[in-house]
């Protein structure tokens, strides 16, 4: 999917450090100025829509909360342009009614041109995604992704015969599941497939029964996760409140109980989206039949009921626990879920034919890969193909 750019930027106001710092910007983006609502409108009747608009509270004859109103109502209805309030000082009351106006930002003077720039870059990008929770329910099917008639009937007929010639082996590990440690000898979790549609993933219990909880006490051997400030003291965090306080140089963003800087903000919320996939290596929550069928991937097969349910398709992008999805909600990363889930996809058979240690960037490319596959005209021969890398993977020594 390509992603809308950053093209031309509208702004309402007579701020001349704001005019100034625009022109000298070194961002290649078109930069327009209109001092006040009324020539504002004038000039967006006579030209091309700009790709966002920057907005003065205080102007002569209307106020920018005014504004946003009516420019919501004659040109952006579904409100597609970023929209950004420039104000002397926040209050509650303020942000309370630009919430409720679903303006999408709202700045304190002073600040600077590339802060600004930054954030329409990724409100342009995010907005085109975000529209389809507003969507109508007729118009958000149109856009969600639909497994083709082919592809189903393939899924089904697969799942239904692989279900039936391996339940012989399927009850030897019940068994033996059962016989290692006490608990269910399945496990049900909450997982995010095709539209970010929630559904109960199954899969045969390789884990001691408490594996979730214990997961805070092994997450320092996560092979994704970055270090991050969560454990400093308290101490530690009022001198960096007190620092960011200090400064002048970044805009501040204010939280219940928080301030930091905003470049600071970004790199935290980075560091979440990286480090969302969770994967240990030598997982010390799984018992010794669970390495077993992890080995063999005999602990996947009751995803065969997924399939056949329609939760998910026997090739696809790998269904998320709710924990990681949460935090993949910029476009690049929520690309994946625009195509289907599966059991097996085309970042298993790469991860277990390279090395289990893949970046997040590498299994997010071979996700946002897949999904322009199932799209294409010959993803049925490409499902076949990977299919084939499969069942070849399964007997390789790395386990992925």
């Amino acid at each position: 999917m390509k992603k809308k750019e950053f093209e031309s930027l509208l702004y309402i106001g007579s701020d001349e450090a704001v005019i100034k710092a625009f022109e000298e910007q070194s961002f290649a983006i078109q930069f327009y100025t209109q001092p006040n609502p009324l020539k504002a409108s004038a000039w967006l009747r006579e030209n091309e829509m700009v790709s966002g608009i920057i907005c003065e509270r205080e102007l002569p004859g209307m106020n920018g909360l005014d504004f946003q109103i009516s420019f919501v109502k004659e040109f952006d209805n579904n409100q597609q342009i970023p929209f950004i309030l420039l104000v002397s000082e926040k209050n509650s009351e303020l942000v309370k009614r630009a919430f409720q106006q679903k303006i999408d930002d709202i700045y304190v003077h002073p600040v600077k041109a590339d802060t600004l720039v930054k954030r329409f870059e990724f409100l342009v990008s995010n907005k085109s995604q975000m529209a389809i929770l507003s969507m109508p329910k007729s118009e958000m099917e149109k856009k969600v992704y639909k497994t083709p008639f082919f592809k189903r009937t393939f899924d089904i007929v697969t799942s239904s015969v692989a279900l039936l010639l391996l339940s012989p082996l399927l009850l030897i590990f019940v068994i033996a599941i059962r016989l290692e440690s006490k608990g269910k000898v399945y496990y049900i979790s909450k997982r995010v497939g095709t539209g970010y549609k929630v559904f109960n993933f199954l899969k045969l219990r390789s884990m001691y029964p408490d594996a979730d909880k214990r997961l805070k006490e092994f997450q320092h051997l996560n092979q994704y996760t970055k270090g991050d400030d969560s454990e400093k003291t308290n101490s530690e965090k009022e001198a960096v409140s007190e620092k960011v306080e200090a400064s002048t140089g970044n805009t501040v963003l204010f939280g219940d109980d928080i301030s930091i800087e905003e470049n600071a903000h970004i790199k935290q919320q980075k560091n979440k989206q990286e480090s969302a996939f969770v994967k240990f290596e030598n997982d010390p929550r799984i018992t010794k039949v669970g390495h077993i069928i992890r080995k063999l991937s005999i602990d996947e097969l009751p995803q065969l009921i997924n399939v056949i349910k329609g939760d998910m398709s026997i090739v696809g992008n790998r269904p998320l626990p709710l924990y990681e999805a949460e935090l993949l909600t910029t476009d690049d990363w929520t690309d994946r879920f625009n195509g289907p889930a599966g059991i097996t996809g085309l970042w298993q058979v790469e991860a277990r034919g390279k090395t289990s240690k893949m970046s997040p960037e590498e299994r997010k490319q071979l996700d946002n890969t897949y999904v322009e596959i199932a799209n294409s005209r010959f993803s049925f021969w490409k499902d076949l193909w990977i299919i084939i890398r499969t069942f070849r993977a399964v007997f390789q020594k790395e386990n992925v």
